[in-house]
């Protein structure tokens, strides 16, 4: 089809063509960028923890009154725990992936290096914690029972910054410190403490990723005790959870009465709760671009049903000339398209510069150029459908209805 009739078209409605044509640009570039909010955040919710999440319970305790030895009610706890029916393990942590607070160090590859190589989460993962966890050990060992110390020992221990610990570590930092894969075996530091890496882990997240990458964990042979951290349960089947919660709850009072719960949830609660923020802006972004969408078709419906009811005569005289029905809706569609096309390159150069404003204001990583052409083909296909209605009607108009109209 000859696009100069089109074109001349055009040149006598720029006003009308001007705005459609903004709202097309202004419309690609918040959808391209929202979109690519959008698919931050669902790769943000959907990042692997490395654990056994629909097996995992947590109870928290707290105390009130005169305290008996913490490490021996501990065992004691932890006792009662592994009897209830239905739990397959149990341990103290002092964290867990993806909370809003962690325990974090430097690790370095000499002793007291000026700046540390990387940040990573500290786990005190007592005897039984990788089972219970369900992280898959991928080179190594887990620890010795020689290698457990208590907590409250350990990091109160002068001596510790000189004999250090063995420690397991993810295999994202494996990677980052020894890119040859060497890491089995090396010792990396915290300050002056030496820290022998015996185990990797394939994924193990840390609980928040702020001040470094999120799959940089290590974990240290330290027995936490309850009121240092909560106790994690594995369950049998995840169907059971909620009974082996009620059930735990009840063996901990039987051991302990004078203690408080001050939590007890699945994982998975946990989890999304973490993520709740996140799930939102998704439902806000999607909501917006929506609208978005849903306004710049009815624009474009409406430019469109008004140039078919100003060009009758001119629609009327080409269908005596022996235009077909098909050739008006083409006209019409291909018309939508150059607005469009027009819209769309406007709208990538702004969505460009939106996206550089975000980087340099809120630390979002470069937008990938493939935003751009879904949003593209985006609009092109809302052009197309939003313009077939009005195309439809035109085409459909009678010559001679047409021709008398004038």
């Amino acid at each position: 089809m000859d696009i100069r009739p089109i074109l001349s078209t055009l040149r006598r409605h720029k006003t009308a063509a001007s705005l459609i044509v903004l709202e097309i640009a202004l419309t690609c570039a918040i959808v391209c960028n929202a979109l690519f909010l959008i698919g931050q955040r669902i790769e943000k919710i959907n990042q692997p923890s490395g654990i056994a999440e629909t097996e995992l319970i947590e109870v928290r305790l707290g105390g009130i009154g005169t305290q008996v030895n913490a490490a021996a009610r501990t065992r004691e706890d932890l006792a009662a725990l592994q009897a209830i029916p239905g739990v397959k393990s149990a341990v103290t942590l002092n964290q867990i992936p993806f909370r809003n607070s962690s325990w974090n160090t430097g690790l370095g590859l000499t002793p007291n290096q000026e700046r540390s190589t990387l940040s990573t989460s500290q786990y005190f993962a007592r005897e039984g914690a990788l089972e219970t966890l369900g992280v898959e050990l991928i080179a190594g060992r887990d620890f010795q029972s020689d290698e457990y110390r208590d907590a409250a020992d350990a990091l109160t221990d002068e001596n510790a910054e000189k004999t250090g610990s063995a420690i397991i570590v993810t295999k994202a930092i494996a990677d980052k410190m020894f890119p040859g894969g060497d890491a089995l075996g090396k010792t990396v530091y915290s300050g002056s403490m030496p820290l022998r890496i015996v185990g990797i882990v394939k994924v193990l997240a840390r609980p928040n990723p702020v001040g470094g990458d999120i799959q940089y964990s290590i974990m240290l042979p330290l027995r936490a005790t309850y009121d240092e951290g909560f106790y994690l349960i594995r369950v049998t089947d995840p169907a059971r959870r909620d009974e082996v919660i009620k059930a735990a709850v009840t063996a901990l009072e039987r051991v302990d009465s004078s203690r408080l719960i001050r939590g007890k949830s699945t994982y998975e609660e946990q989890r999304n709760k973490y993520f709740a923020n996140d799930r939102a802006m998704v439902g806000l972004l999607i909501t917006v671009c929506v609208a978005l969408l849903v306004v710049t078709a009815l624009g474009i419906v409406g430019l469109a049903s008004f140039w078919v009811q100003q060009r009758t005569k001119q629609i009327g005289i080409r269908r005596a000339l022996g235009a077909t029905r098909s050739q008006i809706l083409r006209y019409f569609q291909t018309e939508n398209f150059l607005l469009a096309t027009v819209g769309i390159v406007l709208g990538m150069l702004m969505a460009y510069t939106i996206n550089l404003w975000l980087m340099n204001n809120y630390e979002l990583p470069r937008m990938p150029i493939s935003y751009l052409p879904i949003g593209a083909v985006l609009l092109w296909l809302l052009g197309q459908i939003a313009v077939f209605g009005p195309a439809r009607r035109a085409a459909a108009v009678p010559p001679a209805v047409a021709t008398r109209s004038a």
